[in-house]
């Protein structure tokens, strides 16, 4: 028995970069194949990532070894079914995103003669919007030298184009998906 300032005569090795890898290649690919759960996937993740030892980094991988041999080596069946189901997942996301664009309530540009439109849930603006996440006087839309110009007026829940966030004013056109807090629309000049 060792004190706590004694050393083992020889210390265990320590883990290479190439081990690492290769040990969460092969907890990526167990939860792929849902031999984890995602809570489990997550907490052998960061074991992995301060392990020291190669018998820490075994004892991770130890329940996802199969009888064809370690979780990782891929045959070529298996590679061909990840290929065939990465692709398949590629068109339904994209199918997905398409079907949400095409959903979206358009919001019309405003007549430039009738000045900048408030956006917000305060009865006074020029389009009153009653969701909880938009905030009393929320932005702003106006056309600008020629350019439609969307300015964010200090809103708690935010304002989006295209997915990213405003800080101050952004040019928006024609076709944007524009967001206020966790109402969207598709800006439409007709």
């Amino acid at each position: 028995m060792t004190s706590s300032f004694e050393f083992p005569a020889h210390p265990a090795p320590r883990v290479s970069d190439d081990e690492r890898d290769r040990a969460l290649g092969q907890l990526r690919e167990g939860a792929a194949l849902g031999r984890l759960s995602h809570d489990t996937f997550l907490r052998r993740m960061e074991l992995a990532l301060v392990a020291r030892r190669s018998e820490d980094l075994a004892v991770l991988l130890a329940d996802l070894r199969t009888r064809e041999g370690p979780a990782g080596a891929e045959g070529p069946w298996s590679r061909r079914l990840f290929g065939w189901v990465g692709r398949a997942s590629a068109v339904s996301a994209g199918v997905r995103r398409a079907w949400h664009v095409e959903r979206l309530p358009k919001l019309l540009l405003p007549h430039p003669a009738t000045g900048p439109l408030r956006i917000g849930r305060d009865p006074g603006n020029g389009l009153r919007l009653s969701h909880e996440t938009v905030s009393r006087a929320h932005a702003e839309l106006g056309l600008r030298d020629g350019a439609w110009i969307l300015t964010d007026l200090g809103s708690t829940n935010g304002t989006t184009v295209n997915g990213r966030r405003v800080t101050g004013s952004a040019v928006v056109r024609d076709g944007d998906q524009i967001g206020f807090g966790h109402m969207n629309f598709r800006l439409s000049a007709h």
